[in-house]
Order: structure tokens, then C-alpha cells, then sequence
């Protein structure tokens, strides 16, 4: 007999891991990456993709712009978003690391995915310097 907790979710489920409740990126991550593929997505639009509430996404998109990670723009009704893609990894352990070839990498591979034209890749970054 099957039993599923109702904090199981089969689309996280990784075959023999005991628990597919965690994701390898956070919130802030899904939602970075998903502005990162869609500049022009609407709040409703990442919080599908992402599985977060409206409220979320818009709280982590403030932390994301007070962080320097994106910028908005308005043009008319419509918002824009545009990822530094020289910010850095907030973690010690990607000390020195930026998070544009990251996301280059993860957007790669969703248009990969997706029918229709792919998005332009944009310019490689220079190798970044690693403190000695």
C-alpha cells in the first residue's frame, strides 16, 4: 500500500530519496532564474512557474532589487526586469563567483526546453578573480 503525506509532492520527488519536499534552490533562486529567462514576465506569470504565492514573489523581487541582483523598469503599465549579471553569490562557499553565467546556464537549458525561438545568449563574462 501506498502512503503519500500531504507535504509530498511527487514533482519534487527524486526516485529512492526518502523525502522530495526540499528543492536545490531557493525561492529567491526560482524566482531569479525566471526573471533571468523572462525580463518581461508579470508577478502572476513567475509565481506559476515557481509555485509561490503573488505576496512571495513580490517580497523576494524587493530583496532581490535592494540587493542589486535586478532592476525595474516601467514602461507604461508593464514592468521590466533586468539581472545584474555581476553580482556575486551571497554564499562563502562562491566567494568570488557572479551570477550571471549561472543563470546563462539554468536559461540555457529552459529554452532548450520550450518550443519557439531561443533566447540570444548574452556576451560571455570575463573569468572572474579569484582573491589569493
Amino acid at each position: 500500500m501506498l502512503v503519500i503525506s500531504r507535504d509530498y509532492d511527487p514533482v519534487m520527488a527524486v526516485p529512492g530519496e526518502r523525502d522530495g519536499s526540499w528543492t536545490l534552490l531557493t525561492g529567491h533562486g526560482h524566482v531569479l532564474v525566471e526573471i533571468a529567462h523572462r525580463p518581461d514576465a508579470r508577478i502572476r506569470d513567475v509565481s506559476s512557474v515557481v509555485g509561490l504565492t503573488e505576496r512571495t514573489v513580490q517580497a523576494i523581487v524587493a530583496d532581490l532589487e535592494a540587493a542589486g541582483y535586478l532592476t525595474r523598469t516601467r514602461t507604461g503599465r508593464r514592468t521590466r526586469y533586468t539581472v545584474n549579471p555581476d553580482s556575486p553569490f551571497r554564499h562563502q562557499a562562491q566567494e568570488g563567483l557572479r551570477v550571471g553565467p549561472f543563470l546563462d546556464l539554468l536559461t540555457v537549458l529552459a529554452d532548450a526546453d520550450a518550443p519557439g525561438p531561443p533566447t540570444p545568449p548574452r556576451p560571455p563574462l570575463p573569468p572572474p578573480s579569484r582573491p589569493s
